[in-house]
């Protein structure tokens, strides 16, 4: 099969020999598995005559590392049998119109995932709220009042913009904080603009989980991902920053109707960040299976069975249209 992944722009440059990224290992396995592997940016798409396209590059592999070769070449997206849309958040308009040209792409002929509909009408911070009893306290809000009524309440709350990635952003504050009227004015730009607020959870000191799904599945290897030295939240990828985790079976009980549900809205590939049993993000746009640490500290192949999931996917969509 011909299959298509759409990666983020900063990926692209650096794509060569990354095995920090999940795309690296999947598509490193797909062409194990024979399958003939592209890869283009959302930049790099278009529409001609009502068929969507992209300049795409061909990608193989040369003594355990993936390369491309430089040169693109334009085809139509309908080519492809499977496109895996894994372009890095955030969702801003250059993204939205990036899924707008999948709406020009016949299923029938080419499965994506994750859908691109389903990302478009998903905010991984805001719809975290469709599990309510599995979040921490919360509220969205622009209004300093509501906030200063949430944090007085709390006493320690967290503040997250709506449309960022990567931690980028978030702040905590405290109660008879001196800077607090700056945080939340700088925040919610002097009310004018939505944030999610959460009840500071006190396990955020060890870091979040990193809870992964494949379909109605919910895989049994996770992560820890550790603060940086610097901050109360994950921002470096590194080994030190990353170890092992244990899902326990009260976890995994809970969160399978998330699975469930998520795969019902065209989200199969998910990964949850969990603190203390709870869902403070739900990642659906490019989640990172941490396939390397995985597989490092549980002596398994994460990567095959990714791929065997997605070919699955594949062929039961197929036989569905």
């Amino acid at each position: 099969m011909d299959i298509l992944f759409l990666i983020d722009r900063i990926e692209l440059k650096y794509f060569e020999f990354n095995n920090l990224v999940t795309n690296f290992w999947i598509i490193r396995e797909l062409i194990r598995k024979n399958n003939c592997v592209y890869i283009t940016t959302i930049d790099k798409l278009g529409i001609c005559d009502e068929k969507a396209y992209a300049h795409c590059y061909s990608v193989f592999e040369k003594h355990g590392n993936i390369l491309y070769e430089h040169k693109p070449f334009k085809r139509n997206i309908e080519d492809f049998g499977l496109v895996m849309f894994r372009n890095d958040p955030p969702v801003d308009l250059d993204y939205i119109n990036a899924t707008y040209i999948f709406d020009f792409v016949n299923r029938a002929k080419t499965v994506v995932l994750n859908e691109p509909k389903a990302i478009r009408g998903f905010s991984e911070k805001l719809h975290a709220m469709l599990f309510p009893d599995l979040m921490p306290e919360h509220i969205v809000t622009s209004s300093k009042s509501d906030i200063l009524d949430f944090l007085s309440e709390h006493e320690e709350i967290v503040l997250k913009p709506l449309n960022r990635c990567f931690g980028a952003g978030v702040m905590t504050l405290k109660k008879g904080d001196k800077n607090t009227s700056v945080i939340i004015n700088s925040m919610t730009n002097n009310g004018t603009t939505l944030v999610m607020v959460q009840k500071y959870l006190e396990k955020a000191r060890f870091g979040d989980k990193r809870v992964l799904f494949l379909g109605d599945e919910v895989l049994d290897y996770c992560v820890q991902k550790l603060p940086s030295n610097d901050d109360f939240k994950f921002n470096e990828h590194c080994d030190a920053n990353i170890v092992k985790a244990v899902l326990t079976d009260e976890e995994k009980k809970k969160f399978i109707p998330v699975a469930k549900k998520l795969n019902a809205m065209g989200l199969p590939m998910v990964g949850l960040d969990v603190i203390d049993g709870k869902i403070i993000e739900i990642n659906v746009t490019s989640p990172c299976y941490f396939i390397k640490e995985i597989n490092n500290h549980f002596g398994v192949e994460l990567e095959k069975k990714i791929t065997d999931f997605i070919l699955s996917h594949v062929k039961t969509k197929s036989l569905i249209c």
